[in-house]
């Protein structure tokens, strides 16, 4: 069967379909696996509490559970839901954000698809603009979006060595080049894979650099504040008419249901909703209707600052115990943990590639993923990128401590054995 070239890249490999396809390997096949490449987050008792609890009061309602499965939304999404954000937005943090600020997508990757090929690529008056990436390493499902075209410029950071085990990373404003080939300045904080959470400071120089050149900033918050604010050091939560802000429902807990948020000005968000009627008609009503009550009375809030922040906070002191354990005769660094589910390990010198270190742990049962699928549009080349790999915390604690042991001593074969 012939394909198109657009369907010639979709049926290749990519990064993120191998992402994918592992994650359903090690939930549905034969042999065992200790899942720690996936962005599947937490089970936390307290919060599936609140989702059952949802789920029955939503079923006992009259018939809105005949609604929900014998309806479209509108093109935005559940326009309930839309005013209820909005109005709490605005009244705990005082945006200027009604509900013709909100649409309601697929899950935040379809939300980034849209973003994206509205700001990268050719223009009336343009051949050709990019999306503008600060630093890398960023979230590896960006990478692909453009399909088969490069839709990014991307940086190297500025790397700052804490201690003899951690690190951190850094936008080096000064290598940063603004100009007329860029569409759109985009972030995601915090930063998958790595944890990193750019400091205020960092945010509003790049909102400043966004504003002074036409271009808007794209805030990728699948993890962050407002929700589920998987974020440990205090952080301003801002909006304003040029920045886009990018929420999902995954890692409150729900990756199933693919309901991501868009906080945008109007004109954002009317090619927003174009995009759900074009591809799907209309967003899912599942995810929108669970979480109603909650977004309603602002639950939703306290839930993420009360229950799923310090739940992870936990987690990650005692991965990075357990690594500093295991790998105490190593070159290795942890990127210092800032928020999100996941620990980047950085093995200066390694002396073979991420990939071939996640295919000899693959062969003993342990999924990472490798560092080298999260550096998107960053051509020069860089050893960094071959040394590091990304490791979930959010498995159970006797699955994370047993995957790193397994990748210690993978690690210590391939500095002793030099291959």
């Amino acid at each position: 069967m012939r394909f198109s070239k657009f369907g010639d890249y979709l049926k290749a490999d990519s990064g993120i379909l191998g992402l994918m396809q592992d994650i359903d390997a090690a939930m549905t096949g034969p042999d065992p696996m200790l899942l720690l490449g996936g962005g599947n987050p937490a089970r936390i008792p307290a919060v599936q509490e609140v989702f059952r609890v949802s789920m029955q009061q939503l079923l006992n309602d009259g018939d809105r559970f005949e609604n929900i499965g014998g309806s479209y939304d509108g093109a935005k999404g559940d326009s309930v839901v839309g005013h209820a954000l909005a109005s709490l937005f605005k009244e705990r943090f005082g945006w200027d954000i009604g509900p013709e600020n909100v649409a309601i997508t697929n899950g935040s990757q379809s939300s980034f698809y849209t973003l994206f090929h509205l700001f990268a690529g050719e223009y009336s008056d343009h051949p050709f603009r990019k999306i503008l990436l600060p630093l890398t390493p960023e979230y590896i499902g960006y990478s692909d979006i453009g399909m088969g075209d490069n839709l990014f410029r991307s940086y190297q950071p500025a790397i700052e060595l804490q201690g003899n085990h951690e690190f951190k990373y850094h936008v080096n404003f000064e290598n940063l080049v603004v100009d007329d080939d860029i569409g759109a300045i985009a972030v995601s904080r915090p930063t998958n894979p790595t944890g990193n959470v750019l400091s205020d400071s960092e945010i509003a120089k790049l909102r400043a650099l966004a504003r002074s050149h036409g271009v808007p900033l794209i805030l990728d918050s699948a993890y962050g504040a407002p929700f589920p604010n998987i974020v440990f050091p205090e952080i301003t939560t801002d909006w304003d008419e040029n920045t886009i802000l990018c929420l999902s429902l995954s890692k409150l807990g729900l990756p199933g249901l693919r309901t991501g948020f868009v906080v945008a000005n109007e004109e954002v968000i009317r090619a927003i909703s174009g995009a759900n009627a074009i591809m799907a008609l209309a967003p899912g009503s599942a995810g929108p209707a669970l979480t109603r009550n909650m977004i309603e009375d602002g639950r939703i809030l306290d839930i993420s600052n009360d229950l799923i922040r310090p739940y992870y906070k936990a987690k990650v002191q005692n991965a990075m115990t357990w690594v500093n354990h295991a790998m105490h005769d190593l070159p290795c660094r942890i990127h210092s943990p800032e928020g999100a589910i996941f620990l980047w390990l950085w093995f200066e010198g390694l002396p073979i590639t991420s990939e071939l270190l996640y295919q000899r742990l693959k062969a003993r049962g342990v999924l990472v993923v490798s560092g080298e699928h999260f550096f998107p549009g960053l051509s020069a080349p860089w050893a960094h990128r071959q040394e590091c790999i990304r490791v979930s915390y959010a498995q159970e604690p006797s699955i994370v401590k047993k995957g790193i042991e397994v990748i210690a001593e993978e690690v210590r074969r391939a500095f002793h054995d030099g291959k």
